[in-house]
């Protein structure tokens, strides 16, 4: 169909984007997982809706680049991906309030709630409207497939930088001893000196 071949460049673009940034965020999930532990909760409500964002960017990309005769089955498609990234995005909302060990703040809730759900909204209304007006609904698609990507990419960079940053309330058993010679009272105990 011309009508998605006109898109077939911006989504295959989009697309390999979504997916290079995916394995990234598994990389640094995965680097980072040495440093620093996190609770499931924590991940669950901050690193795995990012890689849903770039997995449905993957999805609309490889929707939109495949053969279709006709609107009807990608226009289902999308509109479902659209309202269960809706229904999803409530689950963030849950998530992020069980999660005790980070405070949200206003740029939090607006780019790990607020957005997503209005690139999702804006995803299953213009895919709804595909058949009828095919031309504007593909710009209002786009728009909110970049809108997820962005989104994603701001999210992975704000996880990585909080794993890396955090200060965790673990004991340092790399302490060295004191310059002056003394014994820490650690040791002291273990060595009977009382000084």
């Amino acid at each position: 169909m011309s009508t998605f071949t006109e898109w077939e460049s911006f989504y295959v673009i989009v697309g390999s984007s979504a997916a290079a940034l995916t394995g990234l965020q598994f990389v640094v999930i995965a680097l980072t997982a040495d440093l620093r532990r996190s609770s499931t909760r924590e991940i669950d409500a901050f690193a795995t809706p990012t890689i849903i964002h770039f997995g449905v960017v993957l999805l609309i990309a490889g929707i939109l680049s495949a053969p279709w005769h006709e609107l009807g089955v990608p226009s289902i498609l999308m509109s479902a991906s659209g309202f269960i990234g809706l229904a999803y995005s409530i689950l963030i909302v849950r998530r992020a309030r069980k999660q005790t060990s980070y405070s949200l703040v206003l740029e939090d809730w607006l780019f790990h709630i607020a957005l997503p759900a209005v690139a999702y909204g804006l995803l299953a209304f213009a895919s709804l409207t595909l058949r009828a007006a095919p031309h504007a609904s593909l710009f209002v698609i786009a728009a909110a497939v970049l809108l997820l990507l962005f989104i994603g990419i701001h999210n992975a960079w704000d996880t990585a930088t909080y794993l890396v940053t955090r200060d965790d309330e673990k004991p340092d058993d790399t302490k060295k001893a004191p310059a002056d010679g003394a014994t820490p009272p650690s040791q002291a105990e273990f060595t009977g000196d009382r000084r």
